[in-house]
């Protein structure tokens, strides 16, 4: 479908779509074109005053690509761990090619300024910062994340690099990815599909030839994994299918590896797991809102498929079973409005058991 003619709602989501500002109150573009990068690309925050902000941004879809041109002024973009943590946008990567102006990216601690006809990976699970000192162009490819066919630490040494003209690929890259863009919305589903898997293979295949000459620097990027996966487990607590398997697939890495990961952090990623739900049915247990609930419905809403084994946990957890520690969380209140003191101390949460 060729992009809309008319300015939609950033909110809303176009299989081909037109943002502009200029249809837009002056007081409302910041806000609509931070909505507008946000939907193209993934969430991000931005720098720009009202009166300053301008750009228009054309998409179009091409097989499971997004092609997207963008055409703005001055401004500063960043996604934050707090946007990452939300879960937008974190399975995709976006290659960037600069028509117009001077783009900075700085991302897994390095920086690089893209000219005219030099493109970057841009890894959208990871935190990444970008300038735009002048009025620029950027011709963009988003994909899924997985079509590049590449693990987690491989793109990680990707991201920050340029690739130009002055290389094989990037000579050959460079016009094709620019020209493709242009044309996308112009071509029928059936080729707009062949044509994106191919242009996947050519980017794995670059790929490829710069992980061959990139550094390895595997062992500072695990820490960093290790947050995003926490972060994911914590999201989804409540999915009793939540097992090393998934979380490794949903990562695109090896079950081995991600044991190896959690073996650095002295834990694994079952007592990880455990100790974390047993967290969130403890805090929730002592609140008011949980008396009127059975312990088994406390613990199915936090992950445990079985009660029995959730009530073996808890006691070998914290020393007491869930009723008993309900019961001395509901008394507390009492001992101290009859006393006119403090609470007296509970009893610490050691550990989960292996």
């Amino acid at each position: 479908m060729s992009p809309e003619s008319s300015t939609p709602e950033p909110g809303t989501q176009f299989p081909g779509a037109v943002y502009a500002t200029d249809s837009v109150p002056v007081l409302q573009r910041r806000s609509y074109w931070r909505e507008a990068l946000s939907r193209t690309f993934a969430a991000v925050d931005i720098t720009v005053a009202d009166e300053a902000c301008s750009g228009t941004i054309r998409t179009s879809p091409l097989g499971r690509l997004r092609l997207a041109t963008a055409d703005g002024g001055p401004l500063r973009a960043w996604r934050s761990q707090r946007l990452i943590a939300q879960g937008d946008g974190e399975e995709r990567v976006v290659v960037s090619l600069v028509a117009k102006g001077v783009v900075g990216i700085e991302q897994d601690g390095r920086e690089v300024r893209l000219r005219p006809g030099e493109f970057a990976f841009c890894d959208m699970a990871r935190p990444i910062r970008m300038e735009f000192p002048e009025p620029y162009r950027t011709k963009s490819l988003v994909l899924p994340r997985h079509l590049l066919g590449v693990g987690e630490e491989a793109l990680r040494r990707l991201t920050g690099t340029s690739t130009g003209p002055d290389t094989v690929l990037g000579s050959l890259l460079s016009p094709f990815l620019s020209r493709l863009v242009d044309t996308a919305a112009r071509c029928p589903s059936r080729t707009g599909d062949a044509l994106a898997r191919h242009v996947v293979d050519l980017l794995g295949v670059l790929a490829e030839e710069r992980l061959r000459g990139a550094p390895d620097d595997t062992e500072s990027a695990a820490p960093v994994l290790v947050l995003r996966i926490k972060a994911f487990v914590d999201r989804r607590l409540a999915d009793p299918d939540l097992t090393p398997e998934a979380i490794a697939r949903a990562h695109h890495i090896s079950v081995r590896y991600l044991h190896r990961l959690f073996q650095s952090e002295d834990d694994t990623v079952g007592r990880w797991i455990q100790r974390r739900r047993l967290q969130e049915c403890r805090r929730e247990l002592a609140g008011r809102g949980a008396a009127d609930r059975t312990i088994a419905a406390v613990a199915h809403q936090w992950g445990f498929v079985s009660a029995a084994h959730f009530s073996r946990v808890f006691r070998a957890a914290y020393g007491m079973s869930p009723a008993q520690w309900r019961e001395s969380a509901v008394r507390a209140p009492l001992v101290l409005s009859a006393r006119g003191g403090h609470p007296p101390a509970r009893h610490p949460a050691p550990a989960a058991p292996r």
